[in-house]
């Protein structure tokens, strides 16, 4: 239970650089009076304790108020510095004083060896409002922008209440209206850390230090944090902690035929929901709030924590009690790693050099030892030897349980919630099992609801607490908003399949971004090896926008795609099963899929300033293909994109057709299908045998007799001498590529893969039997 002094100190520290808000709308003062002013006379924050840690989160202020000795302004003050330092690097062309004009700087500006100059448009975050891509057109922050997000945040402010559910509502407020705002404007600095992200940090790390400080029995918080501060940033106060659930892929993929596509996206969004719950559990045990958790996704997350005692016993217990559930409920298909690192003030900052990223590989070795010794004796017995509820094995996830209509409750449960997976948008954590509920450790349960069945739950105590997607709810008992890509345009695949175009197949890709643990490792260090960039505030403020990318992001991106050979403009036919962290697993219309693919990996490029690329495989398959052969399949053709020198790259049908992204667009796709589609469109009398027999002959060209087979295919083509002049001309030009492309391994291949994707666009539904 976190206390009203706690409470008190995340408010406090949210909102200590308020000010600098309030200080760019044309108010003059310096932004810590002025934040002050603020909340007291338009927030109505009455709070003494909330508006010292806002008033004098500056030394210079600091020192010469009368506050008692314990006063969490002292907190504030350290945490703001802590953070202040991990955000603040000079830029490598700075120059002096401030310019509250300032628009955010892209962190990507600096990432992988980049020399970036893009920032983003003065906007509030709305997915409504299309993707904040960076620019480099000129962008001047003014104070009529600044007005209206203080409005926005007054009214959310006003009626304040000290109890955790605040603390989320806050968190939501401030992320939406603070996103695109730095929270510096000196020119000499970079830009790149929103206010929001600053503030988020700073509430963080104030948590920690008070937390160790009352578990060391210091209670001069002056002495230990103003007086001797820079003694304190070498005291091991944090705990870098992180989590990874094994078994992800086998798990969601484990369904029955019936339902096949609500079924793999149920079980995603389960597991989804499943890492928020854990994480929101340890949080409460642990007296913190999601100011604390740097990253989630993809069934892995980090968090900042004190480094004491009972917070190393507390996930110690949880640890066990988390892999004890997954065993119960789901025998070793599920595990829960974790591993934790500390850390002083300094190595957050990355000092000394290295320091930073030696956490992260601390972390990783935990875990990865912990994955290779799963269990120990007594759960290996205790497996060995328990109970089941049933004789019998639930005809999808094969366990032994209790059945109902062949399956466990689990099972029953994620088919009964399949549907509500796809269009509602609250998801209800409850303390008592209800009908069709899906267990959550800690024994709590899920439940998906419409408002009004919300608003009923939330007046039972059996309430816990409400997952919201992709909207920025606040108020009574609203604790956590989720981005999600939930973008879909059909619930089956036979309908997907309906809607392709040519062949009547879906497409499945499985995608993911290149080296992207490499990239948060070591991805801030410049060229010549200076990591004066690598620290924790990047680090978050990167995980934070991939986050965006990959769960809110692309939504927009399937619904307004770009017009290509594959299909036109608009709404993509497809269905997101997952995405997150760095993760696309989508179903569809297989020409919508591998469109889709190209919108994703072109929206990448650009909101990464070409700093990340991003590999996959896509499969094309029958409707009715087994659901578990397609998934392994699409996972070797993505295992073999990432085999393909600098990765980057996408395969297709099967692993001989592995291409770098720039030689598929241009060499398969522009070129040599833009060839095909050219000719043939035009002079379709030939008919899909002539490709056939074409492409046959290309697998085969190695060898004399076959290549004059191919020529004499091409000649019998050749129109009659009385034929129009232009046709006559789209031959020469079109069998010219033909002979220039069969001479070369490469042109080849590329030409049997563009053969392909033409047959299967221009397949008629009749000739499919």
């Amino acid at each position: 239970m976190i206390t009203d002094d706690q409470i008190k100190l995340m408010i406090g520290s949210l909102l200590h650089d308020i000010g600098k808000v309030v200080y760019r709308s044309g108010d003059g003062r310096n932004h810590s009076q002025s934040g002050y002013e603020y909340l007291k006379n338009e927030a109505h924050i009455s709070d003494d304790e909330i508006l010292n840690c806002v008033r004098y989160h500056h030394g210079m202020y600091l020192k010469n108020a009368s506050l008692a000795e314990d006063d969490k302004a002292y907190v504030v003050y350290y945490a703001d510095n802590v953070a202040a330092f991990s955000d603040r690097r000079e830029a490598e062309a700075g120059e002096g004083g401030f310019d509250k004009a300032m628009p955010l700087e892209s962190v990507f500006n600096i990432l992988n060896g980049n020399h970036g100059q893009s920032h983003y448009a003065m906007q509030v975050l709305n997915p409504k409002n299309g993707i904040n891509y960076p620019t480099e057109d000129e962008i001047s922050m003014d104070e009529h922008f600044y007005q209206s997000v203080i409005q926005n945040i007054t009214d959310n402010l006003k009626g304040i209440t000290l109890d955790e559910e605040y603390i989320n509502s806050l968190l939501a407020v401030l992320e939406a209206n603070l996103t695109y705002i730095p929270s510096s404007t000196s020119k000499k600095e970079l830009a790149d850390i929103s206010l929001y992200d600053h503030m988020k940090m700073t509430a963080a790390v104030a948590s920690c230090v008070m937390q160790f400080l009352i578990a060391k029995g210091e209670k001069n918080y002056k002495q230990s944090l103003f007086i001797n501060a820079e003694k304190s940033y070498d005291e091991e106060m944090f705990l870098l902690y992180s989590m990874d659930i094994s078994g992800i892929q086998s798990f969601i993929y484990t369904i029955g035929e019936k339902g096949a596509l609500k079924g793999l996206r149920a079980r995603s969004f389960y597991l989804e929901i499943m890492m928020e719950h854990i994480v929101d559990e340890l949080l409460e045990k642990l007296s913190l709030s999601r100011a604390n958790l740097i990253y989630t996704g993809g069934g892995h997350c980090y968090l900042l924590l004190a480094n004491t005692d009972d917070t190393r016993d507390i996930l110690e217990h949880y640890e066990k009690s988390l892999n004890h559930w997954m065993m119960e409920h789901f025998d070793t298909a599920l595990y829960v790693a974790c591993g934790y690192a500390k850390a002083n003030a300094n190595a957050l900052r990355n000092m000394p050099k290295g320091s930073y990223s030696d956490l992260y590989l601390t972390i990783s070795k935990m875990i990865s030892e912990k994955k290779s010794n799963r269990y120990n004796a007594d759960m290996i017995r205790n497996l060995n030897s328990r109970k089941h509820e049933g004789e019998r094995e639930c005809k999808v996830c094969r366990r032994i349980a209790r059945l109902t209509d062949d399956k466990c409750q689990v099972c029953l449960a994620l088919e009964k919630m399949s549907g509500s997976i796809l269009y509602e948008n609250y998801f209800t954590v409850m303390s008592e099992p209800d009908k069709d509920a899906l267990p959550l450790p800690e024994n709590r349960y899920l439940a998906a609801d419409t408002k009004e069945s919300l608003l009923k739950r939330m007046e039972s105590e059996n309430y816990v607490r409400c997952y919201t997607k992709n909207e920025i709810y606040t108020g009574k008992h609203v604790t956590t908003k989720l981005w999600v890509g939930d973008y879909t345009t059909g619930d089956t695949f036979e309908k997907l399949a309906e809607q392709a175009e040519g062949v009547e197949r879906i497409g499945i890709l499985r995608a993911d971004v290149d080296n992207l643990g490499t990239t948060f490792v070591y991805g801030l260090q410049r060229p010549d090896g200076d990591d004066k960039y690598v620290t924790l505030s990047r680090t978050s403020t990167l995980s934070r926008q991939l986050s965006l990318f990959f769960k809110c992001y692309i939504n927009e991106i399937l619904r307004k795609g770009t017009a290509d050979n594959f299909g036109g403009s608009g709404e993509r036919k497809a269905v997101i099963i997952y995405s997150g962290g760095d993760d696309v697993f989508l179903a569809g219309a297989w020409n919508d899929v591998i469109a889709a693919f190209m919108d994703i990996r072109n929206a990448l490029e650009k909101f990464t300033q070409g700093t990340l690329t991003i590999s996959g495989g896509v499969g094309i398959y029958d409707a009715k293909y087994p659901l578990n052969v397609m998934a392994k399949e699409v996972e070797r053709l993505e295992d073999r994109s990432k085999h393909v020198e600098g990765k980057n790259a996408v395969t297709l049908f099967d692993e001989t057709h592995a291409y770098p992204w720039n030689v598929f667009i241009q060499n398969v796709v522009t070129e040599k299908l833009g060839v095909l589609k050219t000719y043939f469109d035009q002079n379709d009398e030939h008919g899909m045998a002539f490709l056939y027999h074409l492409m046959e002959l290309l697998r085969e060209s190695g060898n004399d007799i076959n290549f004059a087979r191919y020529v004499y295919l091409l000649s019998r083509m050749e129109p009659q001498e009385h034929e129009n002049k232009e046709k006559r001309a789209a031959y020469r030009s079109f069998s010219r590529k033909m002979y220039e492309w069969s001479g070369k391994e490469q042109d080849r291949k590329e030409l049997i893969t563009a053969i392909y994707l033409y047959v299967y666009l221009n397949r008629k539904r009749e000739e499919q039997d």
